[in-house]
């Protein structure tokens, strides 16, 4: 954690909806002026599409598995290292995993390729990591360490199922049957991996469906906002401050299911989401601004 260059992560499976999250915080950082580096998880695996996909079949043939959600196919000590380096320094370096033809043509790169290393403007405000591994931990890498605040979007699995085989059919052209494959070769790395990330997040949003969705691999649509809960759980409520009965009274039809947690509708999760990271983020930015003018100050007092 960094005094002066504060780090927000965003951490969530593929399909949690952590993209949603990520446009929420990006207005109001717009809101509040203040300037980010971001970061793309994806932008850390380590294979592009081409190689993952040769490596993927020589793992099956030796009976072994591999994928995006383990550390053999990602840069789990390179994440870490750019937290450090930006806690420290507020530098780093990042570049951009290309998805889609929309985005080739937007950085001039192919289609399942990483764009070139870049460093980071100078004078940001903060760091900002939306992806898988915001808070991922093994043998010898403890990234979250890192994060000053480590928010988990983390909806009900087959939700997030749901989210993830409608968002690859639809938005990147995957048949069903494969993002059916991709879930199941994944679920050992998401249970070592992903779902242990969120016990040490400073808050979860979990969306729970109040429709059934009992045969995810079936569905034709997904849940709407309208038709669901959004449980929003924080770990530690005293580190933050958390004000109960403000949120109690300015969500409606919410209520209080354990002492860290708030029940609210699904409709309410956006405004929820502002309500609650906004002043979060202005607390830390402003903090770390006074934390380095004090420095600089105190720099020039002894040249």
């Amino acid at each position: 954690m960094s005094a002066m260059h504060p780090i927000v992560a965003v951490t969530g499976s593929s399909g949690a909806g952590t993209s949603t999250v990520k446009s929420i915080l990006q207005r109001i950082l717009r809101r509040d002026q203040f300037k980010a580096a971001f970061v793309e998880g994806d932008s850390f695996h380590r294979y592009n599409r081409a190689e993952m996909k040769r490596l993927m079949v020589e793992h099956q043939e030796e009976g072994r598995n591999l994928s995006h959600f383990g550390p053999e196919a990602n840069l789990f000590e390179e994440l870490e290292q750019l937290f450090r380096e930006y806690g420290e320094k507020g530098t780093g370096r990042f570049r951009h995993y290309i998805h889609n033809q929309e985005e080739s043509l937007l950085h001039d790169t192919p289609s399942g390729t990483f764009t070139e290393w870049a460093d980071f403007e100078p004078d940001t405000d903060l760091l900002f990591y939306e992806g898988l591994h915001g808070a991922v931990k093994t043998e010898t890498v403890n990234v979250g360490q890192h994060v000053d605040l480590l928010v988990g979007v983390t909806p009900i699995i087959n939700l997030e199922w749901i989210q993830k085989i409608h968002r690859d059919t639809s938005e990147r052209g995957h048949m069903r049957e494969s993002v059916t494959e991709t879930i199941l070769r994944r679920l050992p790395d998401y249970i070592n991996y992903i779902a242990p990330q969120f016990t040490s997040t400073d808050i979860n949003f979990q969306r729970v469906p109040t429709v059934d969705t009992s045969n995810p691999f079936i569905a034709r649509e997904i849940p709407s906002l309208d038709e669901s809960h959004v449980v929003i759980r924080f770990r530690n409520p005293k580190k933050f401050h958390v004000d109960f009965p403000f949120l109690l009274a300015m969500i409606p039809g919410s209520f209080m299911s354990r002492r860290n947690t708030i029940v609210i509708p699904g409709g309410k999760m956006g405004f929820a989401l502002e309500i609650i990271l906004q002043p979060l983020i202005e607390k830390l930015v402003l903090r770390a601004r006074e934390n380095r003018r004090v420095e600089l100050q105190a720099e020039v007092v002894n040249d």
